[in-house]
Order: C-alpha cells, then sequence, then structure tokens
C-alpha cells in the first residue's frame, strides 16, 4: 500500500463531512506550501498530517488535525503570529491552532495566517522540492474517529 493509500484509509475513518474538511484543508495548504514534505501520525486523539520542509519534527510549519467532530489547522510560532480577525486558540507556547468551521478555511486571514508561520521558521521549503508523503507513526490503540 503506498503512503497515499494509507492516508486515504486513516481520512476514510471520519465522517464524510470531517472527511472532507481534512481532504480540502490538506489540498489548500499544499497549494500553499509547494515542495513540502508532507508527514503523517495517525495518533490516539487525532489524525495529523504535518507540512515541513523536511522529516524533522523542527521542521514543521503547519499541521492539518482531524477530530471526530472539527478539523484544526496548527500553526508553528503561533502565540508570536499577526492575529487581527481573533482567530487562534489555544495557550500552548509554540503552537496555536485555527477550527477550520464554515468557510474559514478558504479566508484570507487563514492564508494570512500560513503566510506568517512560513516567514516565522528557521528552515524555509524549498518550492522546487520534492516533497514527498511519509507515514510517521500509526497508534495500535486509537480513539473513535466518529462521534
Amino acid at each position: 500500500m503506498t503512503p497515499q493509500e494509507q492516508l486515504d484509509g486513516f481520512i476514510d475513518k471520519f465522517t464524510p463531512d470531517v472527511a472532507a474538511t481534512i481532504r480540502h484543508a490538506v489540498a489548500m495548504v499544499s497549494a500553499r506550501l509547494p515542495g513540502a514534505t508532507i508527514l503523517v501520525y495517525d495518533n490516539y486523539n487525532a489524525l495529523a498530517i504535518a507540512f515541513g520542509a523536511s522529516e524533522k519534527r523542527q521542521s514543521i510549519i503547519c499541521s492539518v488535525a482531524g477530530y471526530p467532530r472539527w478539523v484544526s489547522l496548527f500553526l508553528s510560532n503561533g502565540p508570536t503570529l499577526p492575529d487581527p480577525e481573533g482567530l487562534l486558540e489555544g495557550e500552548g507556547n509554540t503552537v496555536r491552532h485555527v477550527k477550520l468551521v464554515g468557510d474559514r478555511m478558504d479566508s484570507p486571514a487563514v492564508a494570512a495566517l500560513i503566510d506568517a508561520a512560513v516567514a516565522s521558521v528557521a528552515t524555509p521549503i524549498d518550492p522546487a522540492g520534492e516533497g514527498g508523503l511519509v507515514i510517521k507513526s500509526v497508534s495500535a490503540k486509537q480513539r473513535a474517529r466518529r462521534p
């Protein structure tokens, strides 16, 4: 099974609405970050699809996380990002997230947050790079992906 087939199987565990949101978010971020390496973590609590300059966790710029009832976009250096719309949630020291509800995913404010996260990292993504899709981990035990 290819990494893409594995990822599709992970996403298919969610309800059709959540699965569609995950796929849309991954496509949107992939389009904004050409050359990114995509790292997949099918964890206990969530399916996380991270985008970075390499396979190293430290290079992650943002990630799409699927939960049973919603999808969030997590952004590195979140506390330092400009957020005039007040979309960022969380209290983390390094990461904040935006819940991708309604048409928020396609808003200029979310695009600006992604661009700010890209500008804030030490290792930029090479847009001409090969990128790739890597399944990093799959937890044997997982919470139900549907409510």
